[in-house]
């Protein structure tokens, strides 16, 4: 398949990167086919620092009113349900059933917790009003299969960049291959271990979510000082001199609820480097939307796009709508 094409800014964002920087708006498209998203014109605010962290607020030329619940506000609130995918369970698939007349958002890299092992979300996923769908996961809780509940809870947590990077890079060969959205499980039971190992967290279960309520003290903590900048669409977050992650929304409201949970994960890999916060070069990150596209099978609602840097330096996707971005992310080597 052709890739999408978006090219054509990386030397304007070098010379005008600054506290304030402005991207090209960018219009990617399929050849032959009316497949698009739109990059939106952004502007990069001033950093907040805490320790080793630096988060770059992005904000947006225009924004929209979301028409979807993030996955935390439908769980919380009743609007949907997410369940083994039978009563034998599947580990690389759960069972969303949306009961409210929303679509759910559910983000690549999220924990859910609870019925017969945790799980993180392989890819972002926009799941149709009043509809029952199989959704991507991988394992983060090895050492159990066993009912704690029949539903699972959103965790408030998200995976670290170097765990979204095993899934966005596996994620990514797999649907390539015509494989759906199914993820390298070993190499996310690698990571957990090792994220565990260098914190010095146990877990009588190997669960990924043991290690976050080890340090959930330190992840509020930097929370506290990172808040969510009004107006922000998005956000790129630096450990020491690296960005590590990059998220783009389409809504203020969407990245707002997703900010602290984003954080997380990042907090944890800021606390494992022992590092203080850097000078980062944010047009490199911003400049990877430069790349060729490819678009690959969704699983909800909308067209999903991939993209990688050769040497493996980063790893993208993006899930889109009618041409609007409702998720875009970059991992990045840190």
């Amino acid at each position: 398949m052709t890739g999408l094409l978006a090219k054509g800014f990386s030397s304007r964002l070098a010379a005008n990167l600054s506290a304030s920087a402005i991207v090209r708006s960018l219009i990617g498209h399929l050849s032959g086919s009316y497949s698009m998203f739109v990059m939106p014109l952004l502007r990069a605010g001033e950093s907040l620092r805490y320790k080793g962290l630096a988060v770059f607020p992005l904000f947006g030329s225009e924004t929209r009113v979301p028409t979807y619940l993030l996955s935390e506000q439908a769980l919380a609130g009743g609007q949907a349900v997410v369940e083994e995918a039978s009563e034998g369970g599947s580990v690389p698939n759960l069972i969303v059933t949306v009961l409210g007349d929303k679509p759910v958002l559910f983000l690549e890299g999220e924990e859910l917790r609870g019925a017969k092992q945790n799980r993180v979300l392989n890819t972002s996923v926009l799941v149709a009003a009043s509809t029952k769908t199989p959704i991507p996961v991988s394992c983060v809780e090895q050492g159990r299969w066993r009912y704690t509940s029949r539903h699972f809870g959103s965790a408030g947590t998200h995976a670290s960049s170097k765990m979204r990077r095993v899934l966005k890079e596996t994620v990514s060969k797999s649907s390539r291959e015509g494989r759906g959205h199914s993820s390298d499980q070993g190499a996310v039971w690698t990571e957990v271990a090792r994220q565990m190992s260098s914190l010095g967290s146990t877990s009588a279960t190997s669960a990924m979510s043991d290690t976050y309520d080890t340090y959930q003290s330190q992840v509020s903590e930097y929370q506290s000082h990172l808040p969510y900048v009004p107006g922000a669409i998005g956000m790129a977050v630096a450990v020491g001199n690296a960005i590590v992650t990059l998220d783009l929304f389409e809504a203020p409201e969407v990245c707002q609820m997703a900010w602290p949970r984003l954080l997380s994960g990042t907090i944890l890999d800021a606390v494992e480097e022992r590092c203080t916060a850097g000078n980062p070069n944010l047009a490199d990150a911003l400049a990877a939307f430069e790349a060729d596209w490819q678009q690959v099978p969704a699983v909800g609602i909308g067209e999903e796009f991939r993209a990688d840097r050769v040497n493996g330096k980063w790893h993208g996707s993006v899930l889109a709508n009618e041409g609007r971005i409702i998720h875009g992310s970059l991992v990045l080597a840190i």
